[in-house]
């Protein structure tokens, strides 16, 4: 294919991701763009070109290896469950918006190791980008036959790295504040993420299955070929050894890579989500995995002492059978997996770049005096420059560095470099003796011996054998060989360096963090992060600061990045959460920590504490101190809660009440009597309610166990109360016409054995016999099935209550005709007066009833049943024998047609 034609197609590719992400940035909403699958494949960054065509080239020349980048992620990815939700918890609680402000914040909101974090992803990531850019200049000049150009002009992938740079600082910046989920960009990744899969499938079955006879025709063919045996087995010790090491780096790299942590982390919308992707994610890969072996077995049947680049085998195939369109679907497949990777990594960079170096180190300052409008343009505007910059810069790697080296190499490099994050990252979330010199010196350190190791050595030129540094080591000290350190020889160059740098990374990070406790701020950090499900509700409770500060000085601060009328919805907000006084002048520790989490999502966690330590005056705690604090915190925080919770359950009660009473009001004039009977039923919980929260509020040294008693009355009259209500409203419903039926023929024999099982226990306890008459097994009505269970629950509760006390039996009879199924529930308990018959389904006819005891009950049961009966146009009554009282009601059945049910 011509290379105008080839680009004509990439533009009009491009043309729709960029309406797909402009479509789902304003639907962000909907539900097309906001749901778990939508998630779970934006997750499906992690397989950049790299696995596009990377694994190919691994599986072709090493044989199964190559597994080892999936199957790390698979092993932990069970733990999302634990691991991934508490990271989501504490990163939303305090807006952290990447995996800089996340580490930096738990070390006491260290601006230097913010700093250190972003300088190691990018180190890290760039040559991963530039492993992109060289995926979509390599496989342009295959469809296009052509050769790559030294003139950056004629180069295609100069204008591809321009366009993707364009595209990800205009969607990647739409916010100011970087915590706002980005939907057009995840939107559109996760298209991407299901084309890239779908093509990879077709090329996966075009070999195996058109140009080979199957699975066992590879096989067979591809087990003739030299080394065949001995690359698809994981080998010796040696070889166990490094595919364990590949195994772990791959694990760590699931969650610290900047890309994923941003689709995993701050693009997540609910924890829920988790639960879908925690399956879909591994099934991704498993189907990304099954024609891997084919596809690069094939190649190596096809193209048998060629001396091909095995990782382009996907292209190559289709292309030697002279397949032009299934060539360029495999092309925009790469294409998409590249792209991805490039938008992704380049905003979280970007906003690292920003937040943990340009703004704080450098015009955090200017930032205090100028207006919001400005402040916002500057920061959206450094991260624009920092995408693109990024982007670019990354062009000039793989212009001048990478072009010599696999795709899989290049991959694994970044991945170690990344790794090194990983005992400050999951100790920060486990361990709470970690500190910020232990998470310094390890970082650095680890970072220097993959600099020794492998950085170094790639830059070099790992093939240049005359190169005496890696041949003979510096200064011909061969214990010092890069490649083989203390003489260990046994490892591959990646999980060599793996292994050394995380050895000296770990042990050092554990060390000084034993050896050098940490400041109080690192410690209160560790309590909140570690201990982060305690403090969820409530997290600004549990932020320890003592000091002089003012609330008019903070909100000065604030407006200046949020504008005013956005500060003045937060601070109601707060006042509303924590029930303070808005005329309070004087700042507290809730107050600093909430100011400080506002600010973060625009400037990150380092500048946010900068610039509100400019307005406060803070004195120093001690470690102790601290922890007596945060015990006292962790108290206070469950009661608040228990009596937040209780609070919120009356507001709640309350407002349904009013609209309850409001609405029977505005019924009828009968509607008073109504009311004084509800009155009536209502006071008995509301004055035990307001009696044990005056015993509350006025007397502080209650005792905790007295205290306890208390709340669990308030509680228990509140279920009182909310039952009570429930039903006013249940009924109110079904009077006013609101009430929907879900009707659908069902076997009212079954529905009946069931809601039995539901009172089965109350049956026993009062050693009642009970016996079911029915013409048929199966008899079926047209009803409601919620609803009929709870008209057979009410009315068998009620046989249950007024059965005979000493040989109680309850009797229910199924009869059916052509037009009605009619129940009968009788039970040999007391009778009922003829002239009661007609008002006992009224609602409150136990309350008006004062001439017999009054039972337990709302007295609104068998009214409720009258409405729900009558709502499928049946009948309810009842009747008196000699022994006992019958209940009788009646349904349509099932050849009653649906038009005739209201």
């Amino acid at each position: 294919m011509s290379s105008l034609g080839l680009l004509l197609i990439l533009t009009i590719y491009v043309s729709i991701l960029f309406y797909i992400a402009h479509w789902a940035e304003k639907k962000s909403r909907s539900k097309w763009t906001n749901n778990a699958y939508i998630y779970s494949f934006s997750l499906a960054v992690y397989c950049s070109a790299w696995t596009y065509y990377g694994s190919i080239g691994v599986a072709a020349d090493s044989g199964l290896s190559y597994l080892t980048i999936y199957i790390g992620p698979i092993i932990i990815i069970p733990t999302w469950m634990i691991i991934l939700k508490k990271i989501i918890r504490i990163s939303r609680v305090n807006k952290i918006t990447s995996i800089a402000d996340f580490i930096s914040l738990r070390y006491g909101n260290s601006r230097f190791l913010g700093a250190l974090v972003t300088l190691v992803c990018i180190f890290g990531v760039l040559p991963y980008i530039a492993l992109q850019l060289k995926s979509i200049s390599d496989t342009f000049n295959i469809v296009t036959k052509t050769q790559s150009s030294t003139n950056i002009f004629s180069d295609t992938t100069t204008y591809v790295c321009i366009a993707l740079a364009l595209f990800a600082s205009y969607y990647g910046t739409r916010y100011v504040d970087a915590s706002e989920k980005r939907r057009g960009i995840v939107t559109a990744v996760a298209i991407e993420s299901i084309l890239k899969l779908i093509f990879f499938l077709i090329i996966g079955i075009y070999v195996t299955y058109f140009v080979f006879d199957g699975f066992d025709d590879i096989y067979t063919k591809a087990s003739l070929l030299e080394n065949f045996d001995k690359k698809n087995t994981i080998g010796g010790l040696s070889e166990g050894i490094n595919w364990f090491f590949l195994c772990v780096l791959s694990m760590f790299a699931i969650f610290l890579l900047p890309r994923q942590f941003h689709t995993a982390i701050v693009e997540n919308n609910k924890e829920k989500h988790i639960q879908t992707a925690i399956w879909l994610f591994p099934l991704y890969l498993l189907l990304f995995n099954i024609f891997v072996y084919p596809i690069a077995w094939g190649g190596n049947i096809l193209f048998k002492g060629q001396g091909l680049n095995a990782d382009t085998y996907s292209l190559l195939i289709p292309q030697f059978f002279n397949n032009k369109s299934l060539t360029v679907l495999v092309f925009l497949g790469g294409f998409s997996a590249a792209i991805s990777m490039i938008i992704v990594s380049s905003i979280s960079l970007a906003t690292m770049l920003s937040n943990n170096l340009l703004i704080p180190y450098g015009f955090v300052g200017s930032l205090e005096d100028i207006s919001e409008e400005k402040n916002s343009k500057r920061i959206v505007i450094s991260r624009k420059i920092g995408i693109f910059s990024l982007i670019i810069f990354a062009y000039a790697i793989y212009r001048g560095f990478v072009l010599d080296y696999s795709l899989v190499s290049i991959g694994l490099v970044s991945f170690v470099v990344i790794a090194q994050l990983a005992p400050a990252f999951f100790g920060a979330i486990f361990w709470r003796r970690g500190s910020k010199k232990g998470a310094v010196t390890g970082i650095i350190l680890g970072f220097l011996v993959c600099l020794y190791t492998i950085l170094i050595p790639y830059a070099i030129g790992v093939t240049k054998s005359s190169s005496t540094f890696i041949q003979e080591g510096p200064w011909g000290i061969t214990m010092l060989k890069p490649f083989e350190i203390l003489g260990l020889n046994y490892l591959d160059p990646i999980q060599h360096a793996f292994f050394w740098s995380m050895l000296l990374n770990a042990m050092s990070y554990l060390a000084v963090s034993v050896s050098f406790k940490g400041n109080y701020r690192e410690r209160n950090y560790a309590e909140m992060f570690v201990d982060i499900d305690k403090y969820i509700t409530n997290h600004e409770n549990a932020f320890v600061w003592k000091g002089i500060a003012y609330v008019s000085d903070i909100q000065k601060v604030l407006k200046r990045f949020l504008g005013e009328a956005r500060t003045k919805r937060a601070l109601t907000i707060f006042n509303q959460k924590y029930n303070v006084d808005k005329n309070n002048n004087t700042a507290d520790a809730k107050f600093i920590k909430f100011a400080e989490n506002l600010l973060t999502g625009h400037i990150g966690t380092a500048s946010a504490k900068i610039l509100i330590a400019s307005v406060i005056k803070e004195d120093k705690i001690s470690l102790p101190e601290v922890l007596r604090i945060l015990e006292e915190s962790k108290e206070n925080i469950i009661i608040n809660k228990k009596l937040t919770d209780t609070s919120k359950e009356l507001k709640s009660i309350s407002e349904k009440l009013k609209n309850a009473n409001q609405e029977l009001v505005n019924k009828d004039i009968q509607k008073d009597e109504f009311l004084d009977t509800v009155t009536h039923e209502l006071r008995t919980p509301i004055t035990a309610i307001r009696a044990a929260s005056e015993i509350l509020h006025d007397d502080d040294d209650i005792p905790p166990e007295i205290r306890k008693q208390f709340l669990k009355s308030i509680i228990t009259e509140s279920d009182r109360l909310n039952r009570l209500i429930d039903k006013i409203l249940d009924l109110e419903k079904f009077e006013t016409g609101k009430q929907k039926l879900y009707l659908s023929k069902n076997n009212i024999s079954k529905t009946i054995k069931n809601t039995l099982e539901s009172v089965n226990q109350l049956i026993k306890n009062k050693n009642i016999s009970i016996e079911l008459h029915s013409t048929s097994n199966e008899v079926k009505a047209f009803y409601d099935e919620e609803r009929i269970i709870q008209v057979i629950h009410n009315l068998l509760s009620n046989a249950i209550k007024f059965c005979s006390e000493t040989a109680g039996k309850i009797t229910i009879i199924i009869l059916e005709n052509n037009q009605n199924v009619v129940i009968k529930i009788h039970n040999n308990g007391k009778e009922i007066k003829k002239e009661d018959m007609d008002s006992i389904f009224d609602k409150f006819y136990q309350s008006r009833d004062q001439n017999v005891k009054k039972p337990i009950g709302s007295g609104l049961g068998l009214a409720i049943c009258k409405q729900i009966i009558e709502h499928h146009k049946g009948k309810i009554w009842t009747e008196t024998t000699k022994n006992g009282a019958t209940f009788i009601f009646t349904l349509p059945n099932y050849n009653t047609t649906e038009k005739n049910i209201i």
